[in-house]
This record gives C-alpha cells, sequence and structure tokens, in this order.
C-alpha cells in the first residue's frame, strides 16, 4: 500500500530551540516587507491551475524560459511529489545519498524502484557522472539530483549534469533528469550563479521554491519548469486534480519578491558569505573536534565529529544549551556527520550559537 514514511526530519517544524543551526535557509521576510494597497484589495477566489500570469512571467524571466513553460506548486515539495506521480510510477529512480529525505520517500511511495548513489563526507559529496551512468537501465524513468545538494550545500557541475542527459539520451531516452536547484541563486557575496540545466533539452526539469533563497518558506510557493509541453500539461492536470489551485494572495506576494527580488538577494548574498566565512573560522579553531565540507553555495553545510567525541554525550550537551543541528543519518548520511545551517540565525546569534556548539564538543570529549 502507497505510503508515506515518517522522517524525524520533521521535528524541524516544531518551535525553534535557543539556538537553532539546524534550519537550511536564510532570514525570514516580513508580510510588511511585501504589502502592497493592490494585495490588501485582492479577492480572494480561487487561482488559476497553472498558476498567476504574472508570477510565471517573473519565474521565467529568472530562468529564461516561456511563462507557459512554468507551473506553480504549494512549494518546492509539491513539484517533487508531483513529477514522481507522473514519472516514476512503478519505474526507476536514480538519485543520491545522502539526500533531502522527502525527495527519495516520494518515489518511495509512488511504488518506484529507487536505485541510490552513494555520496560521502570523506569524498566531498562530488558526484562522478559514471556512477549515475551505471545505474541508467532501459526501465529509469527518472534521475532526481539536487544542486547545490542538501544537505551539504556541494553543486554539481554543469558538465557533469551534461555528461549524464548524454547519457540518459542513449540507455533510457523517455526518462526525465530533474535537478533541484532551490540554492542555485543562493550564492556567496560576488560568486557567479550557477546556469540551469534547463539549456540542455526537453527532457530536463527544474524545480525550486521561494522557501531557501528569499526566506520566504511561509507562502509555500515553488514551482516547476520544463520545455516539453506534453509534461507542463500534465503537470498543470495533476496540480489541479490535487490542490485546485495556489492561493491568489500568496501568489501576489510571490510576485512581489520577485520584483524586489534583486534587493533581497543583495542583501541576503553578504549575508551569506559572512555565514560561511564564520562557520569557516569556527571548523579551524576547532578542527582537533569536527571537520567540514565547505559548501559552494545555500545556507547549509556538513560537519562531521572526530572520534574522540562521545556521539551520545555530545547529542545530550547540545540538547542542555539548547542548540539544534539537523541529524546525518535524517539524510542517510553517517551518525556522526551533523547538518549545520548558518544562513538562519543573524550573525551575533550564529556567533553565540557557534559558541553554545564549542561548549557542546567539549562536553563531550571522550
Amino acid at each position: 500500500m502507497a505510503n508515506f514514511v515518517r522522517n524525524p526530519i520533521q521535528t524541524l517544524s516544531e518551535a525553534h530551540p535557543r539556538h537553532d543551526l539546524g534550519e537550511s535557509y536564510g532570514p525570514e521576510l516580513r508580510v510588511a516587507d511585501l504589502l502592497t494597497p493592490e494585495i490588501a484589495e485582492l479577492e480572494l477566489g480561487y487561482g488559476t491551475a497553472q498558476g498567476d500570469p504574472k508570477l510565471r512571467a517573473a519565474i521565467a524571466k529568472a530562468h529564461q524560459v516561456e511563462p507557459d513553460q512554468v507551473v506553480v506548486t504549494i512549494g518546492g515539495q509539491h513539484a517533487l511529489f508531483l513529477l514522481a506521480f507522473l514519472v516514476a510510477d512503478g519505474g526507476q529512480v536514480v538519485t543520491t545519498a545522502p539526500l533531502f529525505p522527502m525527495a527519495r520517500s516520494v518515489c518511495h511511495a509512488v511504488g518506484a524502484e529507487v536505485r541510490v548513489v552513494e555520496l560521502t563526507f570523506d569524498t566531498g559529496y562530488q558526484l562522478q557522472a559514471a556512477d549515475v551512468i551505471a545505474q541508467l537501465t532501459p526501465d529509469t524513468k527518472l534521475v532526481s539530483l539536487a544542486s547545490p545538494q542538501n544537505p551539504s550545500g556541494v553543486a554539481i557541475p554543469l558538465n557533469t549534469l551534461r555528461e549524464i542527459y548524454a547519457a540518459m539520451a542513449s540507455t533510457c531516452p523517455e526518462a526525465y533528469l530533474l535537478v533541484d536547484d532551490t540554492y542555485r541563486t543562493a550564492s556567496y557575496g560576488d560568486d557567479p550563479i550557477a546556469e540551469s540545466a534547463l539549456q540542455f533539452g526537453d527532457k530536463v526539469v527544474t524545480v525550486a521554491s521561494l522557501s531557501k533563497c528569499h526566506g520566504a518558506a511561509g507562502l509555500r510557493v515553488g514551482w516547476a519548469i520544463s520545455t516539453d509541453a506534453e509534461l507542463v500539461d500534465r503537470l498543470v492536470t495533476a496540480k489541479f486534480s490535487t490542490v485546485v489551485s495556489g492561493s491568489p494572495l500568496t501568489e501576489a506576494l510571490a510576485v512581489r519578491v520577485f520584483e524586489l527580488q534583486d534587493e533581497i538577494l543583495a542583501t541576503r548574498r553578504p549575508l551569506l558569505a559572512e555565514g560561511v566565512a564564520a562557520t569557516a573560522e569556527w571548523v579551524a579553531a576547532n578542527a582537533d573536534l569536527v571537520e567540514w565540507v565547505r559548501p559552494d553555495a545555500g545556507a547549509l553545510c556538513t560537519i562531521r565529529l572526530r572520534p574522540q567525541i562521545d556521539l551520545e554525550r555530545f547529542r545530550e550537551a547540545t540538547g542542555e544549551l539548547s542548540v539544534r543541528l539537523a541529524e546525518g543519518e535524517w539524510f542517510t548520511d553517517e551518525p556522526r556527520v551533523f547538518r549545520l545551517g548558518f544562513g538562519y540565525p543573524p550573525p551575533v546569534e550564529l556567533k553565540a550559537a557557534l559558541d553554545a556548539l564549542t561548549t557542546a564538543l567539549h562536553k563531550a570529549v571522550q
């Protein structure tokens, strides 16, 4: 029977502790940042199944595609579910581990055979095209990847994605390459933004949202983009069949996010750069106790405890000090690995949280 498996990552939706290093996004926008008189007068009727035309146009402009190639969804997770339901049902999916757990669970829920390429901390979570290609068969329906990845923040080079796409064309030509690029625009300071894989062809579909880079998770606005008109039509029908439409209010607010996007990202990218630098400094100061993989973009990274840290004592100490990290095991990573989110707390609070984490480490030294 189809079902969803509960993952402890769901605890992140509960109340924030004093020092929250478990989150995966940056500072939150407020409604007042976006509200206009026009939005205040908005009638709360049904929206359109494909999404507000102005919002689709804004998303399309940001991705250099056409508005009718965009389907607005209820967050990025909704898009992942619809794609799994439509493409992977009863078929074969190739993906990676560690991975955002719900990206894999939706594939299991629709009865897909999930073939996993293992990525490791020791190799810096670098994906090799050959490892994905080795898992492809004529029964492959979907190759589901994230770049930058969650939990590591490590990006997949465009040439690697291109090599995988070319191999799919010969081994499983009807399969889709899904790239979750939610963190793609969350670059650090003046770092360039990676190019989109949409340029490869109509068997690529990308998924993203306003949750991570823009600090608007509460809007629950995501999207799927494809140049395959048939897939777009199926996505629109599937969306209508599951939620009818998005909220006109949240979609209107999302339009405002895109109107203010340059200003929003110009404020956030320096903060992310400061956050990743502060984390690098903290890791260097505690190099005898922890190590990390430096991320390429996004508001998160992975750290690993050195062998002299007692894992259970560390977990007890972080609880006592009200410090929250995301457990690596939630993502099927090794137990001594944790996801550390440096983008959510303001700089002063980030320093306090990292100081508390240092205290927890010293309490757990064997």
